[in-house]
This record gives C-alpha cells, structure tokens and sequence, in this order.
C-alpha cells in the first residue's frame, strides 16, 4: 500500500498543482529528479551547476506546457523530464561544439575573436532570414522553429501543430523550406 505522501504527490496530483498555479509541484518533482538528471548530466560530460541548469529548464517548459494546455500525458512525468533534460543536453552539447570548432579558421584574431567583417556579413544572414521567416505563412515559420530551432521530431511536430502524421509534416516542412529559399534568392542570398 502507498504511503499518504506517495499518494499526495502523484503525477496527476502535480498536474493538478501546475494548473492552478501552485508551485509545491515543481517543487516536488525537482526533488524527484534530481539524481537522475545530475546522474545524466554527469555521465555526459556535464557539471553539478550544468544539471541543475538543465532541470530548471525542463521543469520550466512542463510549466508552460501544462499551464497553456499544450501537454498530453502519455508516460509518467519523470519521463517527460527525463527526455526533456536529456535533448536540453544534447542540443547545448552540440552548440558548444560548433561554437569550439568554427572559432580555429584562419580569419580569427589571435585571442579566438572574428573579424569584425565575418561578424558583421554573420550579422547581415541573420537578419535575412529573419526578415524572410516573417514573409512565410504563420504555419511555415512555426513548422520551421519548431523542427530547426527546437529540433523536435517529425512525431512531435505533428502533435503539437495538429498535423495527421509525420509524413505530413516532412511535406509540409519540404514545402516550406522551398518557399523560405525563394524569398531568399529574391533578396540576393546565395
């Protein structure tokens, strides 16, 4: 038989405390989870400070998941936390690795800095393509963030725009892929 406090702080009893705006469910599930997520980010090449991050940042997107109506519970929350922390992980581990190997070119300064050149031609795509994301549709700029930015799966795309399937989002995001590269040539990027 579960004790009273197992039973007071289930999964649907956290739910229920997100939705109302109660925080001694965040607070509950932080403790929870994190031995696991330190455990995972310490297996990966990670800090105390960097878990902590990474639970943080998990804990905050089943908030606004939760409070906005977005989040459909399918496993339990450990999971979704688990999953959550360990692709927050994954992605900053890449970032730290693109941002390592492009700083060894030959345009560097000695102290690792780029050239004010390269910074401002990077600065000038950037706001190309911003300028291009806002002439897409609504639906192509969120298919967009959501598969480059966020690099959620097709599956999860599909959930969370309310498409039939991942078939149909990968011709969707093909679509309008093509549609955001002719905005761009028609503004000279190559």
């Amino acid at each position: 038989m579960r004790s009273p406090l197992t039973l007071l702080y289930s999964d649907d009893r956290i739910l229920e405390l997100i939705r109302n705006g109660n925080e001694d469910g965040l607070v509950k599930l932080y403790q929870q989870n994190r031995k696991m997520v330190s455990s995972y980010v310490a297996k990966n090449s990670g800090t105390p400070d960097d878990a902590e991050d990474m639970l943080q940042e998990a804990l905050i997107i089943l908030w606004e998941r939760v409070r906005s109506g977005r989040y459909e519970q399918t496993a339990k929350l450990s999971t979704f936390i688990y999953a959550t922390v360990k692709n927050l992980w994954s992605r900053k581990l890449a970032r730290t690795r693109r941002e390592s190997s492009g700083e060894i070119d030959g345009d560097n300064y000695g102290d690792g800095e780029r050239s004010l050149l390269d910074r401002l031609i990077d600065r000038e795509r950037v706001e190309l393509v911003k300028n291009c994301m806002e002439k897409l549709g609504e639906q192509c700029r969120k298919l967009l963030l959501l598969y480059y930015w966020e690099e959620l799966s097709m599956e999860q795309i599909a959930s969370e725009m309310g498409f039939a399937n991942a078939d149909t989002v990968k011709s969707k995001k093909y679509q309008c892929k093509k549609q955001l590269e002719k905005f761009m040539k028609g503004l000279g990027a190559d």
